[in-house]
């Protein structure tokens, strides 16, 4: 008789293993950060960029795989402004944050003291750092409701979970008032001159902070007495200098917009078990054409705003050129055309070849018609003569 153990039956794969799998089993997951939470919320139909952010893909090394590195992103230089203005801001106990705070969004109540809480964050790991966070924002309530207490949480942990898989977010600092309410303040390098900044980058910043205060509301949720504020504290450099000044920010509707889309998100678990066993994304083991073949098995929604938000869109934009698809045009266009998804069927439906039962086809034939209309009167109406240059009185 065999002294070996029978066979057990073989383990199902878990979706962290199989997340591990896509990545590269060698490769740690790339953490997903609020700026890349608030651009897969404006694509909440792309697909691929959910099950890559799910996976921790690496997706700067796989565009450059492909032959499409992305051309974004901050320069050396323009970080280590930030890092500098962003000691500054916090420097002697977050004394000037604190004040800020104060001074724009709690001007009734005690100012904070010398004596501000600012707890150690340390722990092992983001799931320690995340669980470290929450007792001491409960700690910081707690404090605030019975003395009165400010506390500042210095580059905090959250969690959030995204299309099934949790995400770990790291705001810049997050101020816990004495009547139990937290504030997220975001602190960018960018100018704030005469008391107003660009508004394309407040919006991404409010953008940003819509992702915090999601993740904040779960913990609060938990603990009597705390309440996250809608209005974050942007803090910038006045004018052109280095001095800190703050702007409150309404961002209840970038919260409403960033929840409702992050709902919309496919759950990664389902992305992945559509794909084909094997399927991986990782540049070490894989060739370009591997790679490539392993990215269209993911279905993306292009758009050209993902030019300035995805790792990827370089290359998701030649493949909707090479496919002829009307999503290149932009997501007005691809939603006026309707059931007309390719570049060549717009122009047969203009030229009057398309589907007639179609009102699509028949609006596009009937303006293609009547510009050609205006353009057949305005080469048959003849030109206006030049008005004569008048003699020279000298």
């Amino acid at each position: 008789m065999s002294s070996y153990p029978p066979s057990s039956p073989a383990q199902p794969t878990t979706l962290r293993q199989r997340l591990a799998g896509l990545r590269g089993p060698a490769v740690p997951p790339r953490p997903l950060d609020a700026r890349a939470l608030a651009a897969l919320a404006a694509n909440p139909g792309c697909g691929r960029r959910a099950l890559l952010d799910g996976a921790g893909v690496d997706k700067t090394a796989l565009a450059t795989a492909l032959g499409s590195p992305a051309s974004f992103g901050q320069s050396q230089f323009a970080i280590v402004r930030g890092n500098s203005f962003e000691a500054k801001v916090k420097g002697d106990g977050g004394a000037e944050l604190l004040r800020l705070v104060h001074a724009h969004l709690a001007p009734t109540t005690e100012p904070p003291g010398p004596g501000a809480r600012v707890p150690d964050l340390t722990a092992a790991g983001p799931e320690g750092r995340a669980a470290r966070t929450a007792l001491a924002l409960r700690e910081a309530t707690a404090a605030g409701l019975d003395a009165g207490a400010w506390t500042l949480l210095d580059h905090p942990m959250l969690a959030l979970e995204v299309a099934g898989s949790p995400a770990y977010l790291e705001p810049d600092a997050v101020v816990v008032h004495p009547d139990g309410r937290w504030t997220v303040v975001e602190i960018k390098s960018f100018p704030m001159i005469d008391g107003a900044a660009d508004a394309a980058k407040v919006g991404a910043a409010a953008r940003q902070a819509a992702v915090y205060v999601l993740a904040l509301e779960k913990t609060a949720g938990k603990l009597p007495g705390a309440e996250v504020g809608h209005t974050v504290l942007l803090v910038c450099p006045k004018d052109f200098s280095n001095l800190p000044t703050a702007a409150p920010v309404d961002i209840r509707r970038e919260r409403s917009v960033t929840r409702r889309q992050l709902d919309r998100l496919t759950r990664v678990e389902e992305l992945a078990a559509a794909l084909p066993e094997g399927l991986s994304f990782d540049p070490a083991t894989r060739t370009a054409e591997e790679l490539d073949r392993a990215v269209s098995a993911v279905d993306a929604a292009y758009a050209p705003e993902c030019l300035a938000a995805c790792e990827l869109a370089f290359h998701c934009r030649d493949r909707a050129r090479s496919a002829d698809q009307v999503t290149a045009l932009g997501r007005s266009v691809r939603g006026e055309l309707g059931a007309l998804t390719t570049v060549e069927a717009a122009l047969a439906a203009a030229g009057g070849t398309g589907c007639a039962e179609d009102p699509t086809a028949a609006a596009l034939h009937r303006a293609a018609r009547l510009r050609a209309e205006a353009l057949d009167l305005a080469a048959a109406r003849p030109p206006h003569p030049s008005p004569e240059t008048p003699a020279c009185p000298c």
